[in-house]
């Protein structure tokens, strides 16, 4: 488990480490939950023009449940069992912190990363019949906040990966109970 902690640790410094001023804009729009409400706008507006209203509204209820069990999991994990701390408090002075502040102290796994995934595997398992590229874009996306999240200085490589496991994980879930909603709702 030692050598574990300190391959991700030595991950982290180098890709932390990567980072430049000249980027640190970009890095930070990307990691911003805010920023990412056109794409949302937009898978909403796809989600509508191929399965109506009825379901689109049961989509968003399944989102909904999803994006609670991959932030109040990741919670868990952070703040109850594992209590890993962030780079950004385990080692202050060797990290690369591009953000005013370093967030929690749990950072054992990164809930970004997670409901980033989640929802890039979720919608592109919904949306990637009628849409061709959408799945491939979605998971760039979500690949990119995870990114962002060891770029900032707040996550190990280890927390993001975890979250994205565990994110992909749970879309496949909820994919399930999102088909079998708009099979017996005949949505």
């Amino acid at each position: 488990m030692e050598s574990i902690l300190q391959l991700d640790t030595d991950l982290f410094l180098f890709l932390n480490g990567l980072g430049s001023s000249t980027w640190d804009g970009f890095w930070m729009f990307i990691t911003g939950k805010w920023n990412a409400i056109p794409l949302y706008a937009l898978l909403l507006f796809l989600l509508y023009k191929k399965l109506g209203l009825k379901g689109t509204l049961l989509t968003m209820l399944t989102v909904a449940l999803m994006i609670l069990v991959t932030d109040q999991v990741s919670k868990y994990f952070k703040y109850e069992l594992m209590l890993r701390l962030r780079p950004c408090y385990d080692m202050p002075d060797l990290v690369r912190l591009v953000k005013d502040s370093c967030g929690g102290k749990g950072g054992y796994f990164s809930a970004h990363a997670t409901s980033s995934m989640a929802l890039a595997i979720f919608m592109g398992q919904v949306l990637k019949k009628h849409f061709k590229y959408i799945a491939v874009l979605l998971f760039l996306w979500a690949f990119m906040v995870g990114y962002s999240r060891i770029y900032i200085g707040v996550h190990y490589p280890g927390d993001v990966l975890t979250g994205f496991v565990f994110g992909t994980l749970v879309a496949l879930g909820m994919y399930k109970l999102q088909q079998w909603l708009i099979a017996k709702y005949n949505a």
